[in-house]
């Protein structure tokens, strides 16, 4: 078990135990959008955009595979990065049907809509992109 102890710089003995704890995801996925950038009340600005993870399963218990035997399930990822540099790399490169792996943190927020109504909101908060294909092409 890691532990961090600080003291306070207080007169009194107590210590502060703090627990050192875990928040990383890895995605792997085809981007659904091409990014955008925004700065909100002159906050530092962010790169946003969309990434599709699929998962597949067999369903039945039949060995052999049979047209209609795989179900696939796509999620949708809210991705933000604010990393100075990788914001700037994510927003010129980052492209619509690319196929990027994503490490960051999940992030659970909350937001007032246009209709006045507080909605809650998942974002993956990215601190690191590798790109693995190009873009696809348009036809």
């Amino acid at each position: 078990v890691l532990r961090q102890f600080i003291r306070h710089e207080s007169d009194s003995a107590t210590s502060l135990i703090l627990e050192r704890s875990l928040n990383r995801i890895q995605l792997l996925g085809r981007v659904g959008q091409d990014p955008v950038m925004r700065q909100v009340e002159g906050k530092n600005p962010v790169t946003i955009f969309s990434l599709a993870t699929n998962e597949m399963w067999r369903s039945g218990e039949s060995e052999v595979f049979q047209a209609g035997d795989i179900t696939q399930k796509t999620t949708w990822h809210r991705i933000s990065v604010f990393r100075p540099g990788l914001r700037d790399v994510a927003y010129q490169y980052v492209k619509k049907g690319a196929r990027i792996y994503v490490e960051g943190k999940i992030d659970y927020g909350e937001y007032t809509d246009k209709n006045n109504v507080r909605r809650q909101a998942t974002t993956i908060i990215a601190d690191n992109i590798i790109f693995l294909s190009d873009h696809v092409k348009e036809k």
